[in-house]
């Protein structure tokens, strides 16, 4: 049974994917995929979390400009039919966005970063905190040349402190950051789940727009059949208005208030009127 799912109320026309998969209904973090790990890098204290070699950087730009922009970008297109929707909102918020911003979305296809990725114009430099265990899959190099950051694994307070500064150098950098609140893959769920509160506490830290992006699905037809299975949808993608932080507010009180505003814009934009799940866990 899949209660939440199945509880679900949308807006008429909004496109639900009949995908017959069993999701949890207690854990929204569980994570639905057994990937093989292949590599036994340690995410720990000792990891390069800025790494600023000449190797780093040829890679980070390879990946983007030779490969991410050419290659998988054009695979999302054919395989998922990507469509682009609001990109009208990066001009009319140039100058909020100007340096820098958060993007968030929804958590539901192995492609969904780099959606956004490709819906922001993202630069190489875009930084993006991922589940480092992936990072020892046959993924690394392109988690690692894309911009992604493991989050430390081991290694306590001391790891999380090296991170934390990474980001506060990559914040001084004017890099954007991209965060999905979920944490966990959950393909075609159509359902929003609670939010972590990871990006909203560096919204309110750095001073940063969130900018919040959803991915939507629509029936596969047409020429589309030919480079998908008839159960897996199409992609969407919309960005939102960005949502600015207030600093003057108590900090606890405005991430909170940062991801409430976050999670009801977004379960808006996904044309959804009873989401099931609430903002944030219920045992954060």
């Amino acid at each position: 049974m899949n209660k939440r799912f199945d509880n679900l109320r949308v807006a008429k026309g909004v496109y639900v994917p009949p995908i017959g998969k069993t999701y949890p209904e207690d854990n929204p973090t569980q994570s639905l995929l057994h990937p093989h790990f292949i590599y036994n890098t340690v995410f720990d204290e000792t990891y390069p979390y800025i790494d600023d070699s000449f190797k780093y950087k040829f890679n980070n730009w390879f990946g983007y400009y030779c490969f991410l922009y050419p290659i998988v970008f054009l695979i999302n297109h054919i395989k998922n039919g990507l469509r682009i929707h609001g990109r009208e909102i990066l001009k009319k918020y140039k100058k909020e966005l100007s340096n820098g911003a958060i993007t968030i979305c929804n958590h539901c296809n192995r492609l969904d970063a780099p959606a956004v990725l490709e819906a922001i114009h993202a630069k190489h430099t875009t930084r993006i905190p991922m589940f480092a265990p992936n990072f020892n899959t046959k993924d690394h190099w392109y988690m690692w040349a894309v911009g992604g950051i493991p989050i430390p694994e081991t290694g306590g307070m001391t790891a999380m402190k090296r991170f934390n500064a990474a980001f506060d150098e990559f914040h001084r950098r004017g890099s954007w950051f991209h965060i999905f609140p979920e944490a966990a893959r959950w393909d075609y769920y159509k359902p929003l789940r609670p939010f972590q509160k990871g990006a909203f506490t560096m919204a309110y830290k750095y001073n940063m727009p969130i900018l919040p992006c959803v991915i939507t699905f629509r029936e596969r037809k047409g020429i589309y059949k030919l480079f998908g299975k008839a159960s897996e949808p199409l992609l969407s993608i919309t960005i939102g208005e960005p949502i600015l932080p207030d600093t003057t507010k108590n900090r606890k009180i405005e991430v909170d208030n940062l991801r409430q505003k976050a999670h009801l814009q977004m379960q808006k934009m996904a044309g959804i009127e009873n989401n099931t799940w609430p903002a944030e866990p219920e045992n954060e």
